[in-house]
C-alpha cells in the first residue's frame, strides 16, 4: 500500500506542476500514470515540438518543459508509479480513498487529483491480422527499456517524432534498425529527419518508403514481417516490431467511478476549487470541463494551484494556510534543500 497526501493520476505538465504547489503546502504527492515515462502528451507525442504560450518562455520544446518541471519538483521527492493505469477506487469510512491499478498496486490518499490530460492513452494499433497474438512476443507499442533491444533486429513503423527519435536512439543499440513509413515524407522535427538521413547514408538505419507492414510471421515470437512496397510484396526478418502510430485518448476505468461526465470529460466546480461531484476528488487540466474551459497547459497550472489549496483544507481541517510569495518565504524541499532570494546586506553609509 502506497500512502500519500495527494494521489495524482496523470504525469502530464498539470500533474507535475501540482506536485510543486502541493510541496509549498508541505503536502506529499505520488503520481500514477499509464505511460512509461513522465510528461504525458508532451513526452509521448511531440517532445521536440515548440510551445509558444508558456508564460516566461517565448519558445520552449515540449520535452524541455517536462525536464524543467521534473527539475522543479525534484526537491519535493514525489513518488512515481509508471506504466500502470488507475482501475478502481474505494472510499473509506474516514473519507479517504484506496485506488487500485490494473497491476494490483494500491494507493491510499485523502485527496485524489485526476490530471489525466485527455484520458488514459492506448496505442493506435495497425490493422494486421493476429497482431494481438504477438503482443509481448515481439510486438511492442512502447519502449520502456531500450536495452531489451540490444543486438536485436528491430523494425519500427511510423512517420512522426516518436518513430524518428526511437530509430535514431536504437541505431546505437540494436544490431539492425529498419524504419518503415507508408509515405516518403515524415511529419517530425527537421533535425530528426536529417539525423535519420545521415544514419541511413552511414548504413546504420534501413529506410523503406513508401511501404507498409501487412503481416507478421512466427510460431511463438515475431520472426519476420510481410511488407508491401510499391505494390510488391516481400518479407524481412526481425526480432521486434514496434508500430508507433500515436495514441488514442480514452477516459478509461475512471469513467466508471461515479463522477459526473460530460462529453468524455469530468465536470468540476470551477467557481471554487475544481472539485468533482465526489468530495475529495478533483480533476485538473484537459480532463475536466466547466463553462468557459480552455484546454491549455497554462490553464492547467492555474487549476492545479487552486486544487492544492483546497486539498490542504481537507487534509488539515480547521488549519488555515497563509499564502506567502516564494520570493519572500523561499522554498523548503522535503530533501532538506532550501531555495531563497539573497538577503539584503544591512550597512550604514558614512
Amino acid at each position: 500500500m502506497i500512502k500519500t497526501d495527494i494521489l495524482i493520476i496523470g504525469a502530464g505538465p498539470t500533474g507535475l506542476f501540482a506536485v510543486f504547489e502541493a510541496g509549498l503546502l508541505k503536502l506529499k504527492c505520488h503520481i500514477l500514470d499509464a505511460l512509461p515515462q513522465p510528461g504525458g502528451q508532451l513526452s509521448e507525442l511531440y517532445p521536440k515540438k515548440p510551445i509558444y504560450d508558456i508564460p516566461g518562455f517565448p519558445e520552449v520544446l515540449a520535452g524541455d518543459l517536462v525536464d524543467g518541471l521534473m527539475e522543479q519538483i525534484k526537491q519535493f521527492e514525489p513518488g512515481f508509479t509508471l506504466g500502470e493505469r488507475a482501475e478502481t477506487i474505494d472510499k473509506q469510512e474516514d473519507g479517504s480513498f484506496i485506488v487500485t491499478s490494473n497491476k494490483g498496486t494500491k494507493f491510499h490518499a485523502p485527496v485524489i487529483a485526476i490530471a489525466g490530460g485527455l484520458g488514459s492513452f492506448e496505442p493506435r494499433k495497425p490493422l494486421i491480422e493476429d497482431i494481438e497474438f504477438y503482443e509481448d512476443k515481439g510486438v511492442k507499442y512502447f519502449i520502456k527499456n531500450p536495452e531489451k533491444f540490444r543486438d536485436k533486429r528491430v523494425v519500427i513503423a511510423g512517420g512522426g517524432d516518436s518513430a524518428l527519435d526511437w530509430s535514431i536512439f536504437l541505431a546505437n543499440v540494436a544490431s539492425e534498425v529498419t524504419l518503415i513509413h507508408r509515405r516518403n515524407e515524415f511529419r517530425g522535427a527537421l533535425d530528426s529527419v536529417e539525423k535519420v538521413q545521415e544514419l541511413k547514408s552511414a548504413g546504420k538505419i534501413k529506410l523503406i518508403t513508401p511501404a507498409e507492414v501487412i503481416g507478421i510471421n512466427g510460431a511463438e515470437h515475431v520472426e519476420s514481417l510481410d511488407i508491401e512496397e510499391n505494390g510488391a510484396h516481400r518479407k524481412i526478418e526481425c526480432d521486434y516490431f514496434i508500430p508507433l502510430f500515436g495514441l488514442t485518448p480514452k477516459l478509461g476505468p475512471i469513467g466508471d467511478w461515479g463522477l459526473e461526465i460530460e462529453k468524455n470529460a469530468i465536470k468540476v466546480n470551477n467557481a471554487l476549487d475544481y472539485q468533482t461531484n465526489i468530495p475529495g476528488i478533483f480533476a485538473i487540466g484537459d480532463i475536466n470541463t466547466y463553462p468557459g474551459k480552455l484546454k491549455l497547459i497554462l490553464c492547467g497550472f492555474h487549476e492545479a494551484t487552486l486544487m492544492c489549496q483546497a486539498a490542504y483544507s481537507i487534509i488539515n481541517p480547521g488549519k488555515k494556510y497563509v499564502l506567502k510569495y516564494t520570493t519572500v518565504s523561499g522554498v523548503d524541499g522535503f530533501d532538506g534543500t532550501r531555495k531563497e532570494a539573497p538577503k539584503a546586506v544591512v550597512k550604514a553609509i558614512v
